[in-house]
């Protein structure tokens, strides 16, 4: 077992992938995942009403699994996923976990977020030592792998960070060429308005103007009407699926405990900060 970092616990070894070798300096690029389990009554809780507490917790799994099959389909890429909670009491979580035991998994550590997405960046470089960094957390489903792999080659080619701002105004993806550098951002705070903004001004600060690419906007998802206007983006998705089943007038193919409603008008932009 490695111990990237002290109080940090690697609870499954990463598998060797399309990157090669594991932890010995060999990997160049890892896509970080910052996951919460999906329990009901813990998880999206956002979307209720008008979903139940369950539906949203199934709602935020099929989130995470179409965020893990991005990832993981990052050409030449190690994942790193930062978990809280326990799958054992999480909705699909035999499902979540399958995918996991082929990625490098630790628990989250910190306080508040900023510290938790320090953690996660340290625990990269120390297991994975040089290698440049994309994270991202659940929020943003219809993301694909294109998007990952344009995120890490703009810090691959020279820059030394990429940051991209959410419609909300928070952040939903940010690169790295030293994952050492999040802790440049790590004290400012989150779930605001202008949470981006902040966060790309702080790096710009520290690391100067052109060294800082803002990178593509995407809508995130912390309300009903943000789950369905991203379920449209990536409609063949199991986010979508879910989406449609929990929030849509359904076809009786939903989850046991997950209510039907209307479908929510769609909004323009997205809704939660990483």
């Amino acid at each position: 077992m490695r111990t990237p970092a002290a109080n940090a616990s690697i609870m499954q070894d990463d598998q060797a992938g399309p990157g090669g070798a594991t932890g010995d300096g060999s990997v160049g690029r890892v896509v970080l995942v910052l996951a919460k389990a999906p329990v009901a009554g813990r998880a999206k809780t956002r979307l209720t009403p008008p979903a139940t507490p369950r539906g949203a917790a199934r709602i935020a799994a099929a989130a995470l699994l179409d965020t893990l099959d991005a990832a993981a389909a990052v050409p030449g890429a190690h994942v790193l996923v930062a978990l809280e909670g326990d799958l054992a009491d999480a909705e699909r979580g035999d499902e979540i976990a399958a995918l996991l035991a082929s990625h490098t998994v630790v628990r989250q550590r910190g306080d508040g977020l900023g510290e938790r997405i320090e953690a996660v960046h340290a625990d990269a470089a120390d297991l994975f030592p040089g290698a440049a960094t994309v994270q991202v957390g659940m929020d943003t489903p219809q993301l694909d792998a294109t998007r990952l792999d344009d995120a890490l080659r703009t810090v691959e080619n020279g820059r030394a960070a990429g940051l991209g701002i959410a419609h909300d105004g928070g952040w939903w993806v940010l690169a790295l060429r030293d994952p050492r550098r999040a802790a440049i951002i790590s004290a400012i705070p989150t779930s605001r308005d202008d949470t981006g903004p902040r966060t790309l001004a702080a790096l710009r600060d520290a690391l100067g103007d052109d060294a800082v690419a803002e990178l593509a906007t995407l809508s995130d998802v912390d309300t009903a009407d943000d789950a369905v206007a991203v379920a449209a983006l990536a409609p063949a998705g199991r986010f979508a699926r879910a989406v449609a089943d929990i929030l849509g007038d359904g076809d009786g193919t939903a989850e046991p405990g997950a209510a039907l409603h209307p479908r929510p008008t769609p909004a323009v932009s997205g809704g939660a900060r990483p």
